[in-house]
Parts: structure tokens; C-alpha cells; sequence
């Protein structure tokens, strides 16, 4: 089991002994890697493909962990050139069985405390294998065609079908390939 908290510290708990606090000896945590994050306001959460976790704090690049010997390997191997804005991103994992991953991140935009969300959120692709290869960003079409709304704290693309979803305060938008329709949606 993985997770991350507002230390910016990530760890792997041993899920067969959860509850066994000790203050001499914590026998839940299997391993920590301290200072793992550079920020964080609020608790990120990771994808994890084929002995790969994705992590990205608040203000950060999403990076990419290895497991090695049922460990992390403490450097991430890839990242992404993109730093994402308050709150991070929670990413997502679209495959072909174990081949062809694409990690997906949803960007918000230019965020104040005052105002909130003020400009779109972009949807972002890359290659699973070398974060630093982006594949797709939703900010990149032709006359802003794949612009879907601003954005909210939280969001995390869903994949099922073919299809990318992801939710905005007052909608959901829909990516897939251009050219094909599938019960209407295009």
C-alpha cells in the first residue's frame, strides 16, 4: 500500500500490518522516502501501472517511481517538464493490457484564493515509459477547439471505452479520436 501526506514524504505500508504503531518502531511502514514532494496542500494521490507509481505535488512536475525488490527506487526516473499548479494533479492510467500506457493529468489554471479557477484547465497526455515525452495537450488544437472549462480542485480524468472524461464545476467533457462517434458522442 502507498500514500503521500502534507509532509511531502511518500510511503509504502506493509498492508498485513496495519495498526501496529509503535512510537520505537512503526511496524506499518515499510519504507518512507522523506522529502519525496517538493509542496503539498493537499494529499496527492498516485497511479500506479506495471511496477510504476506517478506522483505530483502541488507546484511540481508528475514524476514516475520505479519498483525495484518491492521498493522504490528513491529518484524518479522520469518527469514531466509541466510544474502543476495548486492543487497538483491526481493522474490516471489508460493501457493496452500492459503495453502502450498513456498517463493522463488535468492542469488547473491560474488559481486565487479570491477569484477561484479563472481560466481553462488543460488536459495532458504522456508517454508512460518517459513522462518527459508529452503526447497530448488540450491547450495545443487548432482555435482553442479543445478547450472544456475551467477547473476545480480534485479532478482526475477517467478512461473507459476509448474515452478520456474529465469534470468541470458544471460539466463533463469528452476526448476520444477525431473522426468517430460512439452513441452520439463526438
Amino acid at each position: 500500500m502507498v500514500g503521500a501526506g502534507k509532509d511531502l514524504n511518500i510511503y509504502l505500508a506493509n498492508r498485513d500490518a496495519m495498526g501496529k504503531f509503535n512510537p520505537r518502531s512503526n511496524q506499518s511502514i515499510y519504507q518512507e522516502l522523506p522529502k519525496a514532494m517538493k509542496h503539498s496542500f493537499s494529499r496527492p494521490i498516485p497511479a500506479y501501472f506495471n511496477g510504476r507509481l506517478y506522483y505530483a505535488s502541488t507546484d511540481d512536475t508528475l514524476r514516475e517511481y520505479r519498483l525495484q525488490n518491492a521498493r522504490l527506487v528513491a529518484q524518479p526516473v522520469s518527469q514531466t517538464a509541466l510544474k502543476f499548479g495548486y492543487p497538483g494533479t491526481t493522474p490516471s492510467i489508460s493501457a493496452n493490457g500492459s503495453r502502450n500506457a498513456i498517463v493522463w493529468a488535468v492542469e488547473n489554471v491560474k488559481f486565487s484564493y479570491a477569484a477561484g479557477y479563472s481560466s481553462p484547465a488543460v488536459l495532458h497526455a504522456y508517454d508512460a515509459s518517459n513522462l518527459a515525452h508529452e503526447l497530448y495537450s488540450s491547450n495545443t488544437a487548432p482555435s482553442g477547439r479543445d478547450h472544456f472549462g475551467v477547473g476545480n480542485k480534485f479532478i482526475t480524468p477517467m478512461i473507459s471505452d476509448g474515452r478520456v472524461y474529465v469534470g468541470t464545476p458544471n460539466s463533463v467533457a469528452v476526448f476520444g479520436l477525431l473522426g468517430t462517434s460512439k452513441s452520439g458522442i463526438r
